[in-house]
């Protein structure tokens, strides 16, 4: 008579722990990620100085002259980086190191929010194609042996997890493109910029050039992806790497830990659509391989019709898409 309530009983201790059980390993995991980005974030001491398109310091009094009483710059107001723009881009956004302390506590509880998010949705790519290699290994398989066969196989497991995932993905996505601050550092030293690889990886790759490219590198086996969110509302990445207005991404590097010289790329060869242009990065997987960490350093280039500006930045495996930067482009008609 009394083995219904007690079963009841057993289910819903065992429910209560697993619910504690989770939680903490949730906290754990958010608190983990946001030691990491406070570990790797840039320090005061070298935080980069404002930068034109040549890579020269903008004065600072005029950047000043935009403040209000308390000493924020307006967002909504229509904001002129520099004098040598290209004549039809309007500006470019601001970055995390231009903002004051309560921009910053404001910027890194809105980071905190979409850190959470994601990981509600449960879009942390687990050990997708761990197995795989580890069966390579054990049968002392090279993977580049079998490229093409593996490559493929990735693909595949890579396009179900999508289809599956697909509509939180696109609910994430919007999260992030509400951000207006880009999380990217300009780069300080203009030598860095001409001692970058990015044109000699994209050329090895085959990628193309246009009016608008941008382009990511990095340094290790990770699988990082390039989202840019287009004036049209579409969004071009790896589930949709041509977009109705002109844009393509046609590099696209490290489903499977290949290469730890990656490059990804997107362009508009011509014909590149007036509007706002949001450029973000995914740390999609993390692969095991060679001393290959959870947290990636990237350098990011975004060229609008010749003119190039450079980004850095890091990205831990388990935090949100971190939008790098913006930009906005007039109408031919607009700029003439």
């Amino acid at each position: 008579m009394n083995v219904l309530p007690t079963l009841v009983g057993i289910l819903l201790f065992v429910g209560v722990v697993f619910y504690l059980v989770r939680s903490r390993s949730n906290k754990n995991r958010l608190l983990s990620a946001a030691a990491r980005r406070e570990k790797h974030a840039p320090k005061e001491s070298i935080s980069p100085r404002r930068l034109n398109s040549r890579g020269e310091q903008i004065d600072q009094e005029a950047h000043d002259s935009n403040q209000n009483e308390d000493g924020q710059v307006d967002l909504n107001e229509e904001r002129v980086v520099d004098d040598d723009l290209p004549s039809n881009l309007i500006d470019s956004s601001r970055q995390v190191n231009d903002l004051n302390e309560q921009e910053k506590t404001q910027y890194e509880q809105r980071d905190k929010v979409r850190d959470e998010h994601l990981l509600s949705l449960s879009l942390l790519v687990e050990d997708l194609f761990d197995e795989e290699l580890k069966e390579q290994v054990e049968k002392g398989v090279e993977p580049e042996k079998e490229a093409n066969e593996s490559e493929n196989s990735s693909i595949e497991l890579r396009n179900s997890w999508i289809e599956q995932n697909e509509e939180p993905l696109n609910e994430h996505a919007s999260l992030v493109e509400q951000e207006e601050i880009g999380s990217g550092i300009q780069y300080l030293d203009a030598e860095a910029i001409e001692n970058d690889d990015i044109e000699a990886r994209l050329e090895r790759e085959g990628g193309k050039t246009g009016e608008v490219q941008i382009s990511l590198t990095w340094d290790d086996y990770n699988d990082l992806d390039l989202h840019i969110f287009c004036p049209s509302g579409e969004r071009i990445y790896f589930n949709n790497k041509t977009s109705e207005c002109g844009g393509e991404l046609d590099v696209d590097m490290n489903v499977r830990p290949t290469s730890d010289n990656a490059v990804e790329n997107v362009v508009w060869i011509e014909n590149a659509p007036s509007g706002k242009y949001k450029v973000g990065v995914h740390f999609y997987k993390h692969h095991e391989k060679d001393g290959t960490t959870p947290t990636c350093k990237f350098r990011l280039r975004a060229t609008i019709h010749g003119e190039s500006r450079d980004y850095s930045g890091s990205i831990t495996h388990g935090q949100a898409m971190q939008m790098v930067t913006s930009f906005t482009l007039k109408s031919e008609t607009t700029s003439q």
